[in-house]
């Protein structure tokens, strides 16, 4: 069965760092391009970055997190990273990973697999 599965969330203060981590079972995850969404409560899941299986130098970033946030993969070790740095208060949200079989994309619709999530919270 495939499973991705989201970690390194946590508490961090205004202007920190955290880095999270995606991975999978059930599929060779460099075989698929992988973004990051997240999702704060009561409002609507959103795009925060995305890589393709070209790897780091095909990247997409949302306006809000360009400059902060840094997505790569390494395939050797089948997964994939958001670096996040500067974090402020607003980046409060459980982030989740997903992939799909063919070219990055920033709609929620086009990707086939999801993880369950990491929160991350954010104070000031």
């Amino acid at each position: 069965q495939v499973q991705l599965v989201e970690s390194g969330g946590g508490l961090v203060q205004a202007g920190g760092s955290l880095r999270l981590s995606c991975s999978a079972s059930g599929l060779t995850l460099s075989r698929y391009s992988v973004s990051w969404f997240r999702q704060a409560p009561g409002k609507e899941r959103e795009f925060v970055a995305a890589i393709s299986r070209s790897g780091d130098s095909d990247t997409y970033y949302a306006d809000s997190v360009k400059g902060r946030f840094t997505i790569s993969r390494d395939n050797a070790k089948g997964t994939v990273y958001l670096q996040m740095n500067s974090l402020k208060p607003e980046d409060t949200a459980v982030y989740y990973c997903a992939a799909r079989r063919w070219s990055l994309s920033t709609r929620e619709n086009d990707y086939d697999y999801w993880g369950q999530g990491t929160q991350v919270t954010v104070s000031s």
